[in-house]
């Protein structure tokens, strides 16, 4: 695995190494061993898959409260996304800053997102899964959002969102 930061410290881009022959291809998704080599820790304790049927399909932006916050590795396993992460941590240098990177079954690559940040996607294909590793695991009635197009992070999102469920679209500003 290739591990290549983003400008936001804690948002990593992960691709994988595949080994390739006749039959097709193998590679490692994830190793604790190998993330934590490269200095990002992570064992996830919970897998989650998101299936969606539309492209311009957006789900996000989430994130937990800070007792439960999470780490997310998130990889595109059918189709492709636009996957953004967005830094909520009061303390950082890139507090409201937005990163984000086209995860794809094509490309294998995959993101990294640490705790403190809100994260969200766009599908542009239809039919796209979305895998989630995650640690700790999902604690409910602590998760929280912030809209899609808030002003307050001015993401440059590819496309409009066809599909948007009622709670994303009605989050209010951020810090609102």
């Amino acid at each position: 695995m290739r591990f290549t930061p983003t400008e936001i410290s804690g948002v990593v881009v992960v691709d994988v190494e595949p080994h390739g022959d006749e039959r097709g291809h193998f590679a490692r998704l994830h190793c604790p061993d190998e993330f934590t080599a490269a200095g990002h820790p992570f064992t996830p304790v919970q897998t989650s898959l998101s299936h969606n049927r539309l492209a311009g399909t957006l789900r996000g932006l989430h994130y937990q409260t800070a007792l439960y916050a999470e780490t997310k590795l998130v990889r595109a396993v059918r189709g492709r996304i636009y996957d953004v992460a967005v830094d909520l941590r009061l303390d950082s240098p890139t507090y409201r800053r937005w990163t984000a990177a086209e995860l794809s079954a094509d490309n294998g690559r995959a993101l990294l997102i640490g705790e403190g940040m809100a994260h969200g996607f766009i599908t542009l294909e239809d039919a796209t899964d979305v895998l989630y590793q995650i640690s700790p695991r999902f604690e409910p009635g602590h998760d929280r959002g912030a809209r899609w197009n808030d002003p307050a992070f001015a993401i440059d999102w590819p496309i409009t969102p066809k599909v948007i469920s009622d709670r994303d679209a009605g989050y209010a500003d951020y810090g609102a």
